[in-house]
C-alpha cells in the first residue's frame, strides 16, 4: 500500500487563498533574487572577496536552498489544492529542511565569530581567519547537519503509517511526521527534544557571548557619529539571529496537540519565509561596500 500526505497548509483559510498566494509569491522572488544578487556580486567584485562576505554568501546560498525546498510546494497548495505528496517526496523535503535549518545555526555562529574578530581583535584579524579558517566555519556546519539529517531521516523513513495521512503543517517536518506515525517514536521524540536544545543553544550562546563582546567593544569606541553606526549594524544582526533562533527552538520545544497547530504554523513561517527573506536586506544591502558594488555594475 502506498503512503501519501496531505498538506492541509493554509487550506483553512479558503476565503483568502489569493492573499496568501500573492503574499507567498512575493515573498520567495524577493528572497531568491535577493539571495542570488549577492551571491552573484560576492562573486563578481574582487573587493568583495573577504570572510565576511564569504559568509553573507555561504547564508545566501543556504537561503535560496532553504526556502525552494518548502515554498513551491506550499505555492502549489495554496494556488491548485492539490495537497498530495508521496511518501518519497516528503521524506526528501523533510531531509532538506532539516539540514539548511541546522546549518543556519551555526553559520549564523560563524559570522558573529566573524564580527568579533573583526571589531575587537581588529589587528589579528587577517591572521585568525585564514581561507583555512573561513572554509571550516562553512564545511562544518554543513557536515554536522548533513549527517545528523540523514541519519535522522534514514530513521523516519523507516516508520510506518497507515495509507494516507493528514498533517495540519506547511511541509513536511519530522517532528509533524512523527505524530502520524503507527510506530513507537519516543525516542525519536526525545531525541529531536535533546537536539533542540543541544544543537539549538549551543550555537544560540556563542552568537550572544561574541555580541556581548563585540557590544562592549563598541562602548568603548569614543566617537558617538563611529559608535552609533556600529551599533545599528550589530543591533540589526543580533534582532534577526534572536528572531530566527528563538522562533525556531520555540518550535520544536512546543507541546504537542492539535490546539498548538496553527499557533505553530505562524511561528514556522517566521524562520521559513519571514527570516530567509530579511536577511539580504539586513546582512548585505544596508551595506557600504555591496550598494557601492552593486551601484558600479549598474553603471
Amino acid at each position: 500500500m502506498s503512503i501519501e500526505f496531505h498538506l492541509l497548509a493554509f487550506t483553512k483559510y479558503e476565503d483568502i487563498w489569493l492573499v496568501v498566494f500573492i503574499g507567498l509569491l512575493l515573498m520567495y522572488l524577493i528572497t531568491v533574487s535577493g539571495n542570488l544578487i549577492i551571491t552573484a556580486i560576492v562573486f563578481a567584485v574582487p573587493n568583495l572577496h573577504t570572510p565576511m562576505y564569504f559568509f553573507l554568501c555561504s547564508l545566501a546560498v543556504q537561503d535560496i536552498i532553504y526556502v525552494s525546498a518548502i515554498i513551491p510546494k506550499l505555492l502549489d497548495i495554496t494556488l491548485t489544492g492539490q495537497s498530495t505528496m508521496s511518501f518519497q517526496n516528503c521524506i526528501t523535503q523533510s531531509t532538506f529542511y532539516a539540514v539548511c535549518i541546522l546549518a543556519e545555526f551555526f553559520l549564523l555562529a560563524s559570522m558573529s565569530y566573524d564580527r568579533y574578530v573583526a571589531i575587537c581583535k581588529p589587528l589579528r584579524y587577517l591572521h585568525i581567519m585564514k581561507k583555512e579558517m573561513c572554509a571550516l566555519l562553512v564545511l562544518f556546519p554543513w557536515t554536522v547537519a548533513s549527517l545528523n539529517s540523514l541519519a535522522f531521516s534514514i530513521r523516519v523513513s523507516n516508520l510506518q503509517f497507515n495509507g494516507s495521512q493528514e498533517i495540519n503543517h506547511l511541509f513536511c517536518e519530522s517532528k509533524s511526521l512523527l505524530m502520524y506515525s503507527c510506530s513507537d517514536t519516543s525516542d525519536l521524540k526525545i531525541f529531536i527534544m535533546l537536539e533542540s536544545i543541544v544543537l539549538g543553544f549551543i550555537p544560540f550562546t556563542l552568537i550572544l557571548t561574541s555580541y556581548g563582546y563585540i557590544i562592549s567593544a563598541i562602548l568603548k569606541i569614543k566617537t558617538s557619529q563611529g559608535r552609533l553606526k556600529t551599533f545599528s549594524t550589530c543591533s540589526s544582526h543580533l534582532t534577526i539571529v534572536i528572531l530566527f533562533c528563538g522562533t525556531t527552538i520555540s518550535f520544536y520545544l512546543s507541546p504537542e496537540g492539535e490546539q498548538f497547530q496553527e499557533r505553530n504554523k505562524v511561528i514556522s513561517l517566521f524562520y521559513t519565509v519571514l527570516i530567509p527573506m530579511l536577511n539580504p536586506l539586513v546582512y548585505s544591502f544596508r551595506n557600504k561596500d555591496v550598494m557601492t558594488a552593486i551601484k558600479k555594475i549598474f553603471n
